[in-house]
């Protein structure tokens, strides 16, 4: 059997890249041949959100995420989300409020919260619980990782009208 390899271009956390890629890669085995392992491949499936990664600023399952789809984006991994040495918001409240305990899955909560935060500010318990659910910790953090996003919302709120 023969395959083809395709030359694709993107921006990854801000820099430019180009590999080669089969029709079957997907973007977190891409994403990982970079030498970026925050985004894991947990379940293979899509279902557990251990490979987030987020493309033109929408966080996706980069398991199940064809990579030939990343051609011309621009892609944020857990990575990139610090800043000049300093942890973002959503990191260091994570930190802060002991969400994690093997850290398996934190990227992908991280990725997804601040995306939720980016697009509600000020989320309810259930809002956020209604939108981590495609984000699984198998060692059950949930009550502290939903205080971590209240936090960060917290803080975040507290910047903006700080206007920073």
């Amino acid at each position: 059997m023969s395959t083809t390899s395709t030359l694709i271009q993107f921006r990854l956390n801000g820099e430019p890249m180009a590999r080669q890629v089969e029709s079957f890669h997907t973007l977190v085995e891409v994403v990982r041949g970079c030498g970026l392992h925050g985004a894991r491949e947990s379940c293979g499936q899509g279902l557990c959100g251990c490979c987030t990664v987020v493309v033109d600023g929408q966080a996706v399952t980069g398991c199940i995420y064809p990579a030939l789809h990343a051609d011309g984006t621009d892609i944020a991994t857990i990575e990139g989300v610090a800043k000049d040495g300093r942890l973002d918001p959503v990191q260091q409240a994570f930190i802060d409020a002991g969400a994690f305990q093997c850290g398996f899955c934190t990227p992908g909560f991280i990725l997804m919260a601040r995306q939720l935060l980016a697009n509600n500010p000020d989320p309810s318990e259930h809002e956020i619980r209604h939108y981590l659910a495609g984000n699984l910790c198998r060692c059950g953090a949930y009550p502290e990782i939903v205080k971590a996003v209240r936090l960060a919302a917290e803080r975040l709120r507290a910047l903006a009208a700080a206007g920073q």
